[in-house]
């Protein structure tokens, strides 16, 4: 093409240089509060992990729930379990009254629906209550007066220095230096 045209060709190089990827965004990664729910959510259906898949355990069916209590415990624990609750900043007063209310809307559920949910007696509602307590609390407590943000910035920070200081070369090579000059 004419540059007097207004167009100019450009070569297009044979692969797109990418951005390096932030030590944030590495450690980000790392953190998956949202990864045991669906632990948590076969389990509650009674199975186990055997060779990366998912099978019934035995002895759990008969205090298994059902698909859809699992399911539906699970999908009430994910509002707590993610990456941008465990980086808020919470105190403990909204950590008690949202882990509260989660069990409490899980306990509810469960008796409104226990046909349906597979609950049988009422061990297994204080079960189901207890794993979602503790989960609950485990994950909103990363985010108890920002430790996790706190975490994030002195790895970070770390991370820069490390990488900012000039590497000493070793106390052999600087021997060999001295004789060789």
């Amino acid at each position: 093409m004419n540059p007097d045209d207004g167009y100019v060709d450009v070569p297009m190089p044979y692969s797109v240089p990418q951005m390096p990827r932030s030590d944030r965004a590495d450690l980000l990664d790392k953190i998956k509060p949202d990864v045991i729910v669906d632990v948590i959510r076969h389990r509650l259906m009674g199975e186990e992990l055997i060779d990366g898949v998912w099978k019934p355990y035995g002895p759990a069916q008969k205090r298994a729930l059902s698909a859809l209590g699992a399911w539906e415990i699970s999908n009430l624990m994910l509002g707590t379990a993610s990456i941008n609750v465990s980086i808020s900043k919470l105190d403990d007063f909204e950590i008690k009254r949202r882990v509260n209310g989660i069990c409490r809307a899980a306990v509810i559920s469960c008796i409104a629906n226990w046909k349906d949910y597979g609950i049988r007696d009422s061990s297994q509602l204080w079960f189901v209550r207890e794993i979602v307590f503790t989960n609950a609390l485990v994950v909103l407590k990363q985010a108890d007066d920002a430790s996790i943000q706190e975490l994030l910035k002195g790895t970070i920070t770390e991370s820069r220095l490390i990488q900012s200081q000039p590497r000493q070369p070793s106390k052999i090579k600087r021997v060999m230096q001295g004789f060789f000059g």
